[in-house]
């Protein structure tokens, strides 16, 4: 249990001892120090899985993606240390905000791996509010008008999800009362799965269609989507980077966790056809909004949408398989995402903007950057040999042996959204050489990193780690 209080115990000090440090230098290395802690106390649960509580849970599931999460923000501080001083000395930010910046991101930190580790629907509600909290007032950092609005839509329409996924939640307390009676065990995870097979079915289904929705929304699912793009491309680009390789995955994950529920009640809903609905709703539509982006973060914003739509449609056809195809591909998306953004915020910072009409010749011009978002982009448009490839693959082989239509919809998907990236990066990667100054190799760290695990599983998944899918593959059904 002492790894559980550091996980979440670490993030949780880290905020409030940074509030209070203004000094830039001495907040950054804290911030990165705290986040190291958080990841290396992740590690723990490996060597010792914690017996569950009424509030507490580790199992299979949640355990991979807590050490993704912290693995990710660790990161994603480092790069966010050198990238929030470059704003401070072009005046984008002011010193005032960084003591607010570190502490929000810790604090950000804190309530997803809240959610990851609870064994409690309120406490997981409780913590991804937080979540919402911590990001907008971040996404809002740069106080423009544009940001204020991307902060203010990204809270309303965030807002009103919450609010659903509060009701659907009620729901399944009411659903719970009968069987297990009052009090915290029918509000707890490991309490309900084992009972669930007796809950009234119909209750289980209004409260699930609440639960999809309103989740859904902070998973970023059409047509819910609409706060995504706008939060990504107006807020601090380390913000993106979290957002999209942390965010979705935590409310995609409290999804999963109530379809287990269903998928244990006969009688109840099938779960699968809504979520391949969504899913594969959300990976059409972000394809073709890729070909009309004018600004580079916007552009890979709608490329999260477009793969946390494959991620859910694999999770709704269901099977071995295709669980198997999700899990991988939500950890392959993560990496690969993350490490795009810290490639487009150099590129944001050496270029002076985010249009993609005044970036162009990146190879030539910052060899290093250039050649670090062809990475990114061909990694993410799922070519071999990286993971994203094996992923997208099992979802299309698991899908054409159940459903071949389908199968042909989600490829259409892909190629479109594939020809959409391949000519945007045409633009930015080749061409004359603008020239520029030159972005230090130490400073890409992160991203290197993040590319080369994303390139190692697509070459070779160690037995373990196989195993380890295939476990949790089963516990999805």
């Amino acid at each position: 249990m002492s790894a559980v209080f550091l996980i979440v115990g670490t993030p949780a000090i880290s905020a409030l001892l940074l509030a209070f440090i203004s000094h830039y230098r001495t907040a950054a290395r804290i911030n990165v120090v705290a986040s190291g802690l958080t990841f290396l106390a992740s590690l723990g649960l490996f060597v010792e899985r914690p017996i569950a509580t009424p509030f507490i849970l580790i199992d299979d599931f949640n355990i991979y993606l807590v050490a993704l999460t912290a693995f990710v923000a660790l990161t994603t501080s480092l790069f966010s240390a050198r990238y929030i001083m470059h704003e401070v000395e072009i005046g984008r930010l002011e010193t005032g905000h960084l003591r607010f910046y570190h502490a929000m991101y810790q604090g950000f930190v804190f309530t997803m791996l809240m959610v990851l580790t609870s064994n409690n629907l309120g406490v997981m509600w409780v913590s991804l509010e937080g979540a919402t909290l911590t990001t907008v007032l971040m996404v809002g950092l740069y106080r423009t008008h544009e940001a204020l609005e991307a902060a203010w839509k990204y809270f309303i329409l965030c807002g009103v999800g919450i609010a659903l996924a509060l009701f659907g939640t009620t729901l399944m307390y009411l659903a719970a009362q009968p069987v297990i009676g009052e009090g915290l065990p029918a509000m707890t995870w490991s309490e309900l799965l084992p009972r669930v097979a007796t809950f009234s079915p119909a209750m289980l289904n209004l409260a699930f269609v609440f639960l999809l929705v309103g989740y859904g929304t902070k998973v970023g699912l059409a047509p819910l989507h609409a706060w995504l793009p706008d939060a990504h491309a107006e807020g601090p680009t380390p913000i993106s980077a979290v957002l999209s390789g942390l965010l979705l995955n935590v409310a995609l994950y409290i999804v999963l966790r109530f379809k287990m529920l269903l998928t244990a009640n006969a009688a109840a809903l099938t779960p699968g056809p809504l979520m391949v609905t969504m899913g594969l709703s959300s990976l059409l539509l972000a394809s073709f909004m890729l070909y009309r982006r004018r600004d580079i973060k916007r552009l890979f914003a709608y490329s999260s949408i477009e793969h946390m739509g494959i991620i859910t449609f694999a999770f709704g056809i269901g099977g071995p398989l295709a669980n198997f195809a999700g899990l991988l591909h939500m950890t392959m998306h993560s990496l690969t995402k993350s490490a795009i953004f810290f490639t487009v915020g150099h590129i944001s910072q050496v270029k002076g903007t985010q249009k993609i009409a005044d970036i162009h010749g990146l190879t030539s011009s910052q060899p290093l950057l250039g050649w670090a978002l062809v990475i990114g982009v061909v990694a993410i448009a799922g070519l071999p040999p990286f993971g994203v490839f094996m992923s997208e693959f099992l979802v299309l082989t698991s899908t054409f042996g159940r459903a071949p239509v389908l199968a042909l919809l989600v490829l259409f998907g892909l190629l479109v959204g594939f020809g959409a990236l391949i000519r945007h990066l045409q633009a930015l990667a080749f061409g004359a050489d603008e020239g520029g100054e030159k972005t230090s190799s130490l400073a890409l760290m992160p991203l290197f990193a993040h590319f080369g695990l994303v390139l190692a599983a697509g070459l070779y998944l160690p037995g373990p780690l196989v195993t380890w899918f295939q476990n949790v593959a089963r516990l999805l059904g």
